[in-house]
């Protein structure tokens, strides 16, 4: 069963769309309550890769320094 939600009470948007706390895109954020158990698991799944790809993403930018 997947987490009732993944929200961490640090909200802030992306230019793109994609919450810097849970991950997850605007659509993915207003649609989780509609959402049945396989699609927020597949949502999660998502919201995993973002974050290392973030995660990538900022150390690659911190090393440049």
């Amino acid at each position: 069963m997947a987490k009732d939600n993944p929200c961490v009470g640090n909200c802030c948007l992306s230019e793109i769309d994609i919450c810097l706390g849970c991950f997850r895109h605007l659509d993915e954020i207003l649609s989780w309550n509609t959402m049945n158990d396989k699609q927020k698991h597949a949502t999660l799944l998502e919201c995993n890769k973002r974050k290392e790809q973030y995660l990538d993403h900022v150390k690659t930018d911190f090393d440049r320094r």
